[in-house]
């Protein structure tokens, strides 16, 4: 696990700052431009009469009191803090006995409608744009009702502008929607391939349980009659192999129904919120047990004292690997300490595995990404769920790489099972990742 970096310290500033940073360079801009510069002639542009005087000023405190205000207001009420832009830019304009808008005057509201185009719907960036069209096409005729002069070529350079800074807003906006869309795919495709995981898992252990009621039926078969009492304990070994099958079964299957119902009205709703941030890509590295592959024992002929008690072993893993899960962490540089609290016994097969596979893919995302060399895992067998839990103290070592598909199939897991996930930096430093599964109400007692 690592903990997910902070955004650069640009990345930190909010729109509003940019614009009013925007704003006060501009303004500065605009009196340089009017005084004599070193190595200069003189001034670039000549100062109105009214630049200095008391009425100047005060067009200017006002002009500023708007753009900090639509500044401050941007994140809020953007068609608002527009309106109030494209006010002080006008304002500001008339010190200035010019025949257009200048560019530096629209300097701030061209920062504003790239943020409002790039961060809102699409209708509001392009009310946003006509709203700072209209403000040019309306100066431009008071001044020829008035019959005076305007500098048609001047707003036609910040009409061009206006436009550009809408087309980079609008084409940031398509792209963080595509990526978001390919965010959401990506994370259902990786809830499809974990439930594959699962479906194949759960095809291992329901072929396992047929093979041992097959075995145990024969040898029942076999010595019905010289060994009864044997042939009792093999029906009822096939019993119990039955109902937990039947019942890992049932707690699958209600669990997809309920997941594929959700899914369908989430479709018809639309997409909702993105998942907890990330950690890791879905790797399933640990499915090389199966039912094909588990060799049963022979089973001896009549006669036999433990010819009804000869069971397979599982060919699914369990938490009952997790000392060797911890040994091939250990050797890959980061030491594993495994704790166990409650009384431990058996659990059903499917959780059995859900358990281990959250602990295994939780202990490889350390090994990738936590950068530590230690990290700690704690089972707790409570008398109606089991509880693990998976900590260590990394920092990490960046999100490059980092899709959060190893949570998303973690909590699908859990999901599936009804239990509870959860996954998130601590505040002491490093990860956490926490699971608690449910056990049936018939969970298999006994110890392990």
């Amino acid at each position: 696990m690592h903990v997910t970096p902070s955004l650069p310290s640009l990345r930190r500033v909010p729109p509003g700052a940019w614009v009013a940073l925007a704003w006060c360079a501009s303004t500065v801009f605009t009196f340089l431009a009017r005084i004599r510069l070193p190595g200069q002639n003189g001034p670039n542009e000549l100062a109105a009469a009214q630049f200095y005087r008391w009425d100047g000023m005060l067009f200017l405190t006002v002009a500023c009191v708007l753009a900090l205000a639509g500044s401050a207001w941007l994140g809020r009420r953007p068609r608002t803090a527009l309106a109030l832009l494209l006010a002080a830019g006008a304002l500001l304009t008339t010190n200035l006995a010019v025949g257009a808008i200048q560019l530096a005057q629209y300097l701030a509201v061209d920062v504003a409608l790239y943020f409002i185009a790039a961060t809102r719907p699409r209708r509001t960036g392009a009310v946003g744009l006509a709203m700072a069209l209209a403000v040019l096409v309306a100066w431009l005729s008071v001044r020829l009702l008035r019959g005076w002069g305007i500098d048609t070529l001047v707003e036609l350079t910040v009409a061009l502008t206006v436009v550009v800074s809408w087309l980079l807003g609008d084409a940031t906006h398509r792209t963080r929607v595509h990526a978001e869309q390919l965010r959401t795919r990506a994370a259902g495709q990786a809830v499809i391939d974990e439930r594959l995981r699962i479906a194949r898992e759960m095809h291992d252990m329901v072929a396992h349980s047929i093979g041992i009621i097959a075995l145990q039926a024969g040898a029942a078969a076999r010595v019905v009659h010289t060994q009864p009492d044997a042939a009792r304990e093999a029906m009822t070994a096939v019993e119990t192999a039955g109902r937990e099958t039947l019942a890992g079964l049932r707690r699958m299957l209600v669990a997809l129904r309920e997941a594929d119902h959700g899914d369908q009205e989430a479709r018809t709703d639309g997409p909702g919120d993105g998942g907890d941030g990330g950690d890791v890509d879905p790797r399933d590295r640990s499915r090389e047990h199966g039912s094909a592959g588990t060799a049963l024992p022979a089973v001896p002929g009549e006669g036999g004292a433990g010819a009804a008690r000869a069971v397979p072993p599982s060919p699914a893993e369990g938490l009952a690997d997790l000392d060797r899960l911890a040994a091939a962490a250990t050797a890959a540089g980061v030491r594993v300490d495994i704790h166990w609290t409650g009384e431990r016994r058996r659990l059903p097969p499917d959780i059995d595995l859900s358990a281990f596979r959250i602990v295994q893919e939780s202990v490889t995302n350390v090994l990738r990404h936590a950068a530590t060399t230690v990290c700690r895992v704690t089972v707790d067998h409570r008398d109606t769920e089991v509880a693990v839990e998976i900590t260590d103290d990394g920092r990490g070592r960046g999100s490059g790489t980092d899709t959060g598909f190893g949570l998303i199939g973690m909590r699908e897991r859990a999901a599936l099972l009804h239990g509870e996930f959860t996954a998130g930096p601590r505040p002491e430093g490093g990860f956490r990742v926490s699971a608690r599964l449910p056990l049936p109400a018939t969970g298999g007692a006994g110890a392990r």
